[in-house]
């Protein structure tokens, strides 16, 4: 295992992890490598990135990364803001210096993987100072090199990870890479999910902090998914984009708070409060606020509202439990992302939306006293109920149905690991051959229900993709 914790769980804008976030990233690791600063860059999208590029703010999110903004730190509300249509042809500039760019699309995917970016530099004489180079976001705000891609997949023979973390080469304490390996550590030692990752994460970032560093990270990670959640609420208006989607946390949490007041509650009161969480992060990610991928920008809200359900339902939710439900949640997310992928683009939401339920179930059934087997049940439940499910976003936007998604899947999540407490989990299905079977179903299903808009929802409504730019 090299997927950490702290990888899973970044903080970054809206709207998408693979098709903003990574794209960022990669735009700064492109700059890094270079002997200086460029005069001018030519940027090509390739596949998804291309297809749905300007409805998820691939193209900003690029230009930004190269003059030197993060996804963790830049203002949401920077210029040019998202939904702003942005010239193929032009500058920009910030932290790092200012440059040109020639931006184009492309809309056949490379062989490696549906999500490219290729860049090419010249200093201000015309000179080159580095050309064709690929980066691939391979979902999660995770990017990985051609060579990296080949050596995953020599290695794996599986959809690709993602960039290897800081602890990739050291000897973890209880390696890791399936379920059946990490139920074989919890029997073994007597520990629970979220013990045996600490355990590994402590080993992972040794050199940076080790378990204290981990621990505060979460700590901002549980704090941000509360700010989300609460600017969510507060934030009234039309998501940009063209769709005119009307945020409806605002109102939602209006409701349920006078429905409260005036005790005319009923036996799903609890499930209503799910749903106002799950759609006021997501509408936030839907309008480029700040989130968490969780373990992707497009399924961010699902794990926050399962989180706030234990906070406002299940008892005191201190510090200490929140740590252990995103540990838990990301020892799952560890064997998904490497035995399937949690990318749209190449398995469709199946690996978003799906994983995170299965992340969600697995947290939320340990810290309500699930054991070993039962928390591993709860996550291969949430994951089979989403099987096939596909990313087939309205416009190209993360919008429609990705936001009333992700409360469905809060609401499976809460209800795969309540199923799980009540049995032996001694489940004829394993998390393992869920999983297996998510990755053979994303290999089969058609690349336009794949994160293309060109299939499912996007086409029947008869809406164009990248409606802003048209």
């Amino acid at each position: 295992m090299s997927i950490s914790a702290v990888d899973l769980f970044s903080i970054g804008i809206g709207p998408s992890s693979s098709h903003t976030v990574g794209p960022m990233h990669a735009a700064s690791a492109f700059i890094a490598g270079l002997a200086r600063f460029p005069a001018h860059v030519h940027i090509a999208l390739h596949g998804s990135l291309a297809s749905t590029g300007r409805g998820h703010g691939t193209d900003r999110a690029v230009l930004l990364g190269l003059v030197g903004w993060d996804p963790t730190s830049v203002p949401p509300d920077l210029a040019p803001a998202l939904g702003d249509a942005i010239d193929p042809v032009g500058g920009i500039e910030g932290p790092s210096g200012s440059l040109s760019y020639e931006l184009f699309f492309n809309h056949n995917p490379m062989p490696e993987h549906p999500n490219c970016l290729s860049f090419s530099a010249f200093d201000d004489q015309g000179h080159a100072l580095a050309t064709e180079v690929d980066y691939f976001s391979v979902g999660g705000g995770f990017i990985a090199t051609r060579s990296e891609l080949e050596a995953q997949r020599a290695a794996h023979g599986a959809l690709p990870s993602g960039a290897a973390t800081a602890g990739a080469e050291v000897e973890l304490v209880y390696p890791f890479t399936t379920g059946r390996e990490l139920l074989a550590h919890c029997s073994r030692e007597q520990l629970p999910f979220s013990a045996i990752m600490a355990a590994n994460e402590a080993v992972m970032h040794a050199q940076d902090g080790g378990l204290e560093m981990v621990y505060a990270h979460l700590d901002q990670v549980w704090t941000t998914m509360r700010h989300c959640v609460t600017a969510g609420i507060a934030t009234p208006g039309i998501l940009p984009g063209g769709l005119s989607v009307t945020r409806r946390a605002p109102n939602l949490y209006s409701q349920l708070t006078h429905t409260r007041e005036e005790g005319r509650g009923t036996g799903l009161d609890a499930l209503e409060w799910v749903n106002l969480y799950a759609l006021a992060v997501n509408e936030e990610n839907a309008a480029g606020g700040r989130v968490v991928t969780a373990p992707t920008n497009g399924a961010a809200g699902i794990i926050p509202a399962v989180m706030h359900y234990a906070r406002d339902f299940h008892g005191e939710f201190t510090a200490q439990r929140a740590r252990k439900f995103l540990l838990t949640a990301g020892a799952v997310g560890v064997i998904i992302k490497e035995n399937a992928s949690i990318s749209g683009a190449e398995v469709g939401c199946q690996g978003e939306v799906g994983s995170a339920a299965a992340m969600a179930a697995a947290g939320f059934c340990e810290i309500i006293g699930g054991n070993p087997r039962q928390v591993e049940n709860a996550a291969e439940i949430a994951l089979e109920h989403n099987l096939g499910l596909t990313c087939d976003p309205v416009g190209g936007l993360v919008q429609i149905p990705c936001i009333e998604r992700n409360a469905i899947g809060a609401v499976k999540a809460i209800n795969a690991a309540r199923l799980a407490c009540m049995g032996s989990g001694t489940n004829r299905v394993t998390l393992d051959e869920v999983t297996q079977t998510m990755a053979e179903t994303g290999r089969d299903m058609l690349t336009k229900y794949k994160e293309t808009s060109m299939g499912g929802l996007a086409v029947t409504l008869g809406l164009p993709v990248n409606i802003t730019a048209c």
